[in-house]
């Protein structure tokens, strides 16, 4: 059996990623014309076309398309095993490309990744902040810190914490418009709708068998939960969510939990990783780092954990 060509598939993802044969010169440091001649190598001896040529563009051919995945797993595995080789040094060396949701990594990531960088100068994070729902394979993301539930993928995941979500208000919209005592009265309040993917997405409650859902009337949407804070600082309405959002409001009594009797679905916190597990020590450290660093940040404090325990039994 042939040897598989390493360099012919790195060659074809870096075009695939730079978008033409310039680019990916420039990222793998050869001349165009040895990009060129590694993919028509590649494609040569498997006997299809991996890639659409012309003088405007490059695009992957529906072959192509099927395997840049597996083409991509291929050079991440590569990469990763030629590092690990090399032996893992106290002083570790490189990049490390690192996705988080947008209010997490504003309100959370700061002081542990500075901390790891402290530690280990010679790494340098590229952090992408989005609410989106990122392609960590196809986008060449390392690490990606996510709040939902996983859908089935090839991805590694580590579960860091659960993430410990409250429905909020202030003092004085309280004192204005009651509190409520169930949530089907939040239907009766100005109810801020917070998610990613829809307008409006419905809140789910629990309590001792009992079940409720209220959905969001506004009259705010929106799909970052930064932007509720302050509208609820102001008397503005109530919202559910996640604590770390909210942690100085809380602490100084700016906004207060409502309903703690009753639980909403519980989400946690993942780090995912390609499917390789061949990653370099860098990427190895930061993410056990994380892990270690970020179990109290969702939670709020070890309290909160106990009274999400005791509103479920």
């Amino acid at each position: 059996m042939a040897l598989p060509d390493y360099e012919g598939w790195a060659c074809f993802v870096a075009v695939a990623d730079g978008g033409s044969f310039t680019a990916a010169a420039a990222a793998l440091g050869l001349s165009k014309a040895s990009v060129s001649k590694a993919v028509t190598r590649l494609e040569t001896a498997l006997g299809i076309s991996l890639l659409h040529r012309s003088s405007r563009s490059v695009t992957l051919s529906t072959a192509g398309a099927g395997l840049i995945e597996e083409a991509r797993a291929m050079v991440a595995a590569a990469t990763a095993a030629t590092e690990a080789a090399r032996g893992d040094r106290l002083d570790l060396v490189g990049p490390i490309r690192l996705a988080a949701p947008m209010s997490f990594g504003i309100k959370v990531l700061g002081p542990p990744l500075a901390a790891f960088l402290d530690q280990h100068p010679s790494v340098e994070i590229e952090v992408l902040l989005s609410d989106a729902r990122n392609d960590p394979i196809a986008e060449g993301i390392d690490l990606t810190l996510r709040i939902s539930p996983l859908a089935d993928s090839s991805l590694l995941a580590r579960t860091i914490a659960p993430v410990a979500t409250s429905v909020l208000a202030s003092p004085a919209y309280l004192e204005k418009h009651g509190t409520p005592k169930h949530p089907l009265e939040l239907a009766g309040h100005r109810l801020v709708g917070y998610g990613h993917r829809q307008r409006a997405m419905p809140l789910h409650f629990q309590r001792k068998g009992e079940e409720a859902t209220v959905l969001p009337t506004g009259p705010l949407f929106a799909n970052n939960g930064d932007i509720a804070v302050p509208l609820l600082v102001a008397g503005g309405g109530v919202a559910m969510l996640p604590d770390f959002i909210a942690a100085e409001e809380l602490a100084s009594g700016a906004l207060v939990r409502i309903l703690d009797d009753w639980s909403p679905p519980q989400s946690y916190l993942h780090l995912l990783s390609p499917p390789s597990r061949l990653r370099p020590a860098r990427v190895r450290a930061l993410s056990d780092f994380l892990v270690d660093n970020l179990k109290l940040s969702c939670t709020g404090a070890h309290a909160r954990l106990s009274e999400l325990g005791s509103a479920r039994t």
